[in-house]
Formats: structure tokens, sequence, C-alpha cells
């Protein structure tokens, strides 16, 4: 069986070596797998596409994608999902981070039937700041696009061949792997695991783009925003027309009573900017519309490596 390794590469130059070694002698422990690595170089500032090109040197099973923008982390995992050939499609990445010692136990699923498995990680080695993006990215999966709330997603996954075939269907400009896995398969597995500290430098996840990632998730795959703001339409409208009526009966009632110019004044900025929301909603969906029908790509790539026969 071929096992296929995709890992997205970003500010990685100093770590990308030790994850490709340990990848090779995990693998090697079952003399009955094969492997490939797909590397992509998401545009990154450093000198990690001279490692990775080096290492495609001493490794033909090493191939690197080199894209000539940096269309973030998702878009990079598509692309090098376009160029894997094995059985079972593992995302690794670049930082060490994933504890790669534990392939087997994460492969398991997929020998019981499961499509998808994915490392919980009982805790994860990030700030706080980004655990609660993480908090809200779930929340969101949850009620956005319908992840089951035990499921946990994870740098780690490990997915059958199929899956992916079905995920780079999708040729939208804006790529969200969790919601294309999700819209693929219900039969995902989660393998309890610790995740490991950072070799060297941090995160590549600024908070622009965990934000663009989580507005991603919820204007690509589900209508939900459009149909809350149906509903809080409705609502604000069912609560002014009782308004209007309940004013009405206090002024016939109490004829004294003065028109209050303050309370005006807040339920109109409250409800202008509930609706400047929602039309923000509607104007990023019809922008994500424009979009796609002009074909904005992915992701772009200048080179391969090892991989011009295989695509």
């Amino acid at each position: 069986m071929k096992l296929s390794f995709v890992i997205p590469c970003y500010r990685s130059e100093k770590t990308i070596r030790q994850v490709y070694d340990e990848i090779v002698s995990v693998v090697k422990q079952r003399p009955a797998y094969d492997y490939e690595i797909v590397a992509i170089n998401d545009c990154s500032p450093d000198k990690v596409i001279e490692v990775l090109k080096q290492l495609a040197h001493e490794d033909m099973r090493v191939k690197v994608v080199d894209c000539a923008k940096n269309m973030g982390k998702h878009a990079a995992l598509m692309a090098g999902f376009t160029y894997v050939t094995g059985e079972y499609v593992i995302c690794v990445d670049d930082d060490y981070q994933c504890p790669v010692d534990h392939l087997w136990e994460l492969l398991q699923p997929l020998d019981n039937g499961y499509d998808v498995a994915i490392a919980k990680y009982g805790r994860k080695k990030q700030s706080k700041l980004k655990n609660v993006g993480s908090w809200a990215n779930a929340l969101m999966m949850t009620y956005m696009i319908g992840k089951p709330k035990d499921l946990q997603f994870a740098n780690f996954t490990a997915m059958k061949k199929f899956v992916v075939k079905e995920m780079i269907r999708y040729d939208g400009p804006y790529s969200y792997v969790n919601g294309l896995i999700l819209r693929t398969t219900n039969k995902i597995a989660n393998v309890p695991m610790e995740e490991r500290n950072r070799l060297d430098g941090v995160g590549g996840y600024t908070f622009k783009k965990s934000l663009k990632l989580w507005v991603n998730g919820f204007t690509a795959f589900s209508i939900l925003p459009l149909r809350l703001a149906t509903y809080m339409g409705l609502t604000f409208s069912a609560a002014g027309f009782l308004l209007v009526i309940l004013t009405v009966i206090r002024k016939l009632v109490n004829p004294a009573i003065l028109a209050g110019y303050t309370s005006m004044i807040s339920v109109t900025i409250f409800i202008g900017g509930i609706l400047m929301f929602m039309l923000g909603i509607l104007g990023e969906y019809i922008g994500r519309i424009y979009m796609c029908l002009n074909r904005s790509p992915q992701y772009i790539v200048r080179q391969t490596w090892n991989i011009e026969d295989t695509k």
C-alpha cells in the first residue's frame, strides 16, 4: 500500500527536513508500505524551497510544488491533493508539531471502515488567543455546516483516496478543507494523541488569516447567515409592529405622555446597525459569487519537481 503525505510549507526551512526524516523512519517500520511526500511551498519568504528542492534531488519520492502566490494553508493543501497517488492521504504540518510517530494509530480507523481519521489533541500547543479562534471556528462548523459536536479537527489527518478525489472536484476560489471533508463523508473518526511543540518560530496563522478562514467556512458551505438575516428581519418587524400598537394605546390612555426622542434614536441606531451587518453578509456572498464567476484560482503553480508526469 502507498501512503501520500501532503505538507504545506511556509517559513519552515529549519524544520521541514526533520519532518521528512521522521516520515521516512516511521514508514520504514512497515516494509509493506510505500510512500510519497508532496510538499507545497506556499510562496514562503524564507529559503524553504531550496531545502525542498534538495530533498527532491535526494529522494525521488519527494514531490515539490512551488506556488507563485501565498494563497493560504487550505489552498496549498488543495494543490497538493491534485498530485497524490497513494491509497491513503495524510496531511502533516511543516513545523514538527504533528505526532507522526503515532501514524499507525491514525491509520487504524481507515482499516476499520472509516473514511477519515483525525488526531484529537487533549491540549493544543498554541497561544490563548489562537485557542479562542479555534473554539470560534469549531462553533461555526457545528452550527453553520453541520459538524458533530464531539468531532475535533486538527492538523494531522488521514483520508482515503476517494475522499481527496471528491474534494479536488471543488474548483471555487475559497477552499476550506474541513468543510469539504464534512461535505464528502460522515464516517470520520477521532484518534486521541498529544500535539508536540514547534521546533522553531511561531505559527503562520495571524488573526487576519484566521478570520478570513472563518468567513470562508460559513460563506462557502452554508446559507444559514442569510436565513438568520431573514429571521431577524421578521423578528424586528413584528417587534416594531407591536411597539407601534403599544405606543398608540399608551397615548390614547394618557395624552400627556411626551415623545421619547432618546429611546427612538437608540432603537434607530440599533436596528440600523443590524441592517448594515446583514447587508455586509449579503455583500460578502455576492462578492464571492462574482469571484467564482471570474474563475479566480485557488492556487497558482510556478514550477514542480518529480511530479510532472503524475498529475
